[in-house]
């Protein structure tokens, strides 16, 4: 039986924290946050039934580091070196358990250094992978599958990625780039995005032309595809951003696309990446408001890696590479793990869903009523890690 683990964290921490101690949501979020910085991590479940179609199995932990969104970000002034340990500690607890192998999930994925700084501390003890190619796999994967049956024409497509210069943004646009034909890199960071462009342009058997913008709904306005990947940790695509039949793949957690899209745009489709089918009987014993049987693609980037015995730190850093990220895809057809069917918002996208926006799109498209211009100051990525 092989063995992982994967560190969570909450995304609201006076919220979360209160649902176990409900004085809390009477304190304000800065004494709650505080109080966290006090606790170390703790076990959440214990995963069971995990089971390869070639018939490996495993078995993992969940495990519970307590700080949120903005400290783990370096917003709240925690120092870096105090949230890699507290981080690290939620490894060594994880190779207690007898975890070889420790996802980071969420935001401990992305702070300070994207796990390096992680991983040598816990050199050793327990390898460590931030499950981001999987990520990237499923996210441009997702977006494919979805601009298909939206009936996208893909090889004349605009492609929008907010947050482009993060570790995830960077290698989707790669990936990508021989599929599409136009990619609009957006950041916040003109330098990082133009060295992105020269990438791009040096890429082998990459098509797409690529722009660069700091304008998220210029960008977006024009876009017929948008990868939301950004760390921004609040909403940053609003209804009138997108134009008539967009599809719209959220892989940020927070969110980056605002639920009003979806309550006022029934001629735009909207998934979230990263949500997979687990093979085997699995249970999570924990809620993530998923279906059953199903998981973010960042853990199941570390059950891949214990079913396939490939004990080895794997995704590291903001450096990502192609060939990372389609290496993990094949790994994943030969353990049998799949996209689940779309989802947004805690609701399954179905079928006759996706017709219903298609049909609204082409509808729109053939009208000759034309939308009221939206004039308003550029909304950026500012205060974003990627």
């Amino acid at each position: 039986m092989e063995k992982f683990a994967f560190i969570i964290h909450p995304m609201d921490v006076r919220r979360d924290a209160s649902r176990k101690y409900p004085v809390l949501k009477y304190f304000p979020n800065s004494f709650v946050e505080y109080l966290m910085t006090k606790i170390s991590p703790k076990l959440m479940s214990h995963i069971q039934g995990v089971q390869s179609i070639t018939g490996a199995q495993a078995e993992g932990w969940l495990i519970g580091c307590p700080l949120g969104p903005h400290q783990l970000t370096g917003d709240t002034g925690l120092p870096i070196e105090f949230i890699y340990d507290k981080i690290a500690q939620g490894g060594v607890l994880a190779a207690e358990l007898g975890a070889k192998v420790v996802g980071l999930g969420a935001f401990t994925s992305v702070a300070g250094d994207a796990g390096i700084s992680v991983a040598k501390r816990l050199e050793g003890i327990i390898n460590v992978t931030s499950g981001n190619s999987y990520t990237v796999y499923t996210a441009v994967e997702g977006l494919l599958r979805a601009a298909e049956l939206m009936e996208v024409d893909l090889p004349n497509a605009r492609v929008a990625i907010i947050g482009a210069t993060g570790s995830i943004g960077a290698v989707c646009a790669k990936v990508l780039s021989p599929q599409v034909g136009c990619i609009d890199l957006v950041g916040r960071t003109p330098e990082k995005l133009e060295a992105l462009r020269a990438e791009l342009s040096a890429l082998p058997g990459g098509r797409a032309t690529a722009s660069i913008s700091t304008d998220i709904p210029n960008a977006l306005r024009q876009a017929d595809l948008v990868l939301a990947v950004s760390s921004a940790g609040k909403d940053l695509i609003f209804p009138e951003d997108l134009k008539t039949g967009a599809v719209v793949c959220d892989v940020a957690r927070p969110r980056d696309v605002s639920k009003t899209v979806i309550e006022k745009r029934d001629d735009v489709l909207v998934i979230e990446g990263g949500v997979i089918d687990v093979p085997g009987n699995v249970n999570f014993n924990f809620n993530f408001g998923f279906p059953d049987k199903t998981a973010y693609a960042c853990m199941s980037e570390t059950m891949l890696m214990a079913l396939e015995g490939t004990y080895e730190p794997y995704t590291l850093g903001r450096d990502l590479t192609v060939e990372q990220v389609l290496r993990i895809g094949e790994l994943a057809k030969k353990h049998g793990f799949k996209l689940a069917g779309f989802r947004a918002f805690e609701t399954s996208v179905t079928p006759d869903t996706i017709a219903r926006v298609r049909d609204n799109a082409l509808r729109k498209k053939n009208s000759s009523a034309k939308p009221s211009p939206v004039i308003e100051a550029p909304r950026t990525l500012a205060g974003a890690t990627s």
